[in-house]
């Protein structure tokens, strides 16, 4: 029997990359050498109108809430990332509660695509340039240079967003980590999304 886990990442892997040129992109040249792209998803990110309840999918089937990540805040609302050893790590964020989360992004996203969706996955890669070039070289394009200095601990990328009737659906990035770092964003992105900041 098959681990139900991997099945439901299975899953929602398979309808983000049927979804999201880029992601196909990468998936089919993965597939070619036998590799496949689930080894590779570092992360996978959800929008929801109340994180605790859709984070129940994940719970039931035994990811942790990450307390040291603990919350991450900015403008438009706040997400939770939980965890389970051996799998992608999974980020849920909605709006916020406050008059601010009315003209959210997330509320309209959700508005269209409904809760089920995956909008972002994060994606390892061994060298952040090279991987660039190659998509680059499948007319993937990018929405931005990459963030993160050379032989830093995280760099990231992301390619240009997939679009839908005119409105972002969904977006691949790519994440190049050493000396085991787990954070979520590079330092030097601080300035673009605030740091997570606890609500407790």
């Amino acid at each position: 029997m098959q681990d139900p886990l991997e099945l439901l990442i299975k899953t929602y892997l398979e309808e983000f990359v049927s979804r999201n040129r880029a992601a196909k992109t990468l998936a089919d040249g993965l597939r070619v050498v036998g590799t496949g792209l689930r080894p590779l998803v570092e992360r996978l990110s959800f929008r929801t109108k109340d994180v605790q309840t859709r984070a129940r999918e994940f719970l039931s089937l035994g990811y942790e809430s990450d307390e040291i990540f603990g919350v991450l805040e900015n403008a438009r609302g706040w997400g939770k990332l939980y965890r389970k050893a051996g799998y992608p790590a999974i980020f849920i964020e909605q709006a916020s509660e406050s008059a601010r989360g009315q003209d959210s992004p997330i509320s309209e996203w959700l508005r269209v695509f409904g809760e089920k969706p995956v909008c972002h996955a994060a994606i390892l890669v061994e060298d952040i340039e090279n991987a660039v070039f190659y998509l680059e070289k499948q007319s993937v394009a990018f929405a931005g240079s990459i963030t993160g200095a050379r032989d830093s601990d995280c760099r990231q990328v992301f390619a240009a967003p997939e679009m839908i009737e005119g409105r972002a659906f969904s977006v691949l990035e790519l994440t190049e980590r050493h000396r085991g770092s787990t954070f979520f964003l590079p330092p030097e992105a601080e300035s673009l999304v605030p740091p997570a900041r606890s609500r407790r």
